[in-house]
């Protein structure tokens, strides 16, 4: 039986994780990046240069395959680039941090543990705590319960993935990104296998966590409506090897309306620089 649940918090106080950290400052720094093919380098990035302010929330778009993945792996630290720099906060970016969270498309949840023990994956794998994440107790244990609260899963925190519809999965996969107190939050297509409508609560809920704790996050999305719901800033690249071909400020207000017409006429001029007629 797969369960659903609504995302209604109108009525709920935003649990404190107590952070302890604002969000990271990221700078890109003419970057490149080749992948090893058949003993040649198939150019995947070229000379791309930007940067993310603590507590921004900025979107890459782009055509399919052109590169935005793997720029958000350099981000994370899970590949290292073939020319220029990566910095989190000013510092090099040598490898994965629990600073910076990627959320995938899937949210790969283990099948054998339960929700609360899934959202405990990292705390545990850090020990910084030898009791079990269940164990309420103890300082892990009451985060991942605020971080479940949090994402309204505290009711089906004994619950196992299979029981779970897939926006409450990928809210599952958000808590347990959010339990470690990231300064940034990664994200890639985290909502590209859901429904339509779906989809649209889970960027209303990611909305709301964000503003709740102002992470950094670096958004790879396909979807232009998507990216203009969300981000404070929307970079456009290229088909590969990607360039930057554009950077569209959007300060619409929060909450944010698709029919608004700031975000129509920038849907219309993120089209263009896509070279799509609209």
């Amino acid at each position: 039986m797969v369960i659903t649940a609504p995302l209604d918090h109108s009525s709920r106080v935003t649990p404190d994780l107590h952070r302890s950290r604002d969000g990271a400052r990221i700078d890109v720094r003419h970057v490149s990046h080749r992948f090893a093919i058949r003993g040649e380098g198939l150019p995947v990035l070229e000379d791309i240069s930007l940067s993310v302010e603590p507590g921004e929330f900025v979107a890459l778009l782009g055509p399919s395959g052109c590169g935005k993945s793997t720029l958000l792996r350099l981000v994370a630290g899970l590949d290292k680039p073939t020319q220029g720099s990566v910095q989190a906060n000013g510092l090099p970016i040598d490898g994965p941090d629990p600073s910076r969270v990627v959320v995938f498309q899937d949210p790969t949840l283990f099948p054998w543990r339960t929700v609360r023990d899934n959202v405990g994956l990292g705390p545990e794998a850090q020990r910084t705590s030898r009791i079990r994440p269940g164990n309420k107790e103890s300082k892990v244990g009451e985060r991942v319960d605020a971080a479940l609260e949090l994402v309204g899963l505290s009711k089906f925190a004994d619950a196992f993935p299979h029981q779970l519809s897939g926006g409450m999965a990928q809210r599952a996969a958000l808590a347990r990104a959010l339990v470690n107190d990231p300064q940034l939050l990664v994200l890639d297509e985290p909502f590209g296998k859901l429904d339509s409508l779906t989809r649209i609560r889970m960027q209303g809920e990611l909305v709301r966590l964000w503003q709740a704790a102002r992470y950094s996050v670096l958004l790879v999305t396909h979807d232009v409506e998507e990216a203009l719901y969300l981000a404070n800033r929307v970079i456009v690249f290229s088909g590969r090897p990607a360039r930057i071909v554009a950077e569209v400020r959007n300060d619409a207000p929060y909450p944010r309306h698709r029919d608004d017409p700031k975000l129509v006429a920038l849907r219309r001029e993120v089209l263009g620089q896509l070279g799509m007629d609209v």
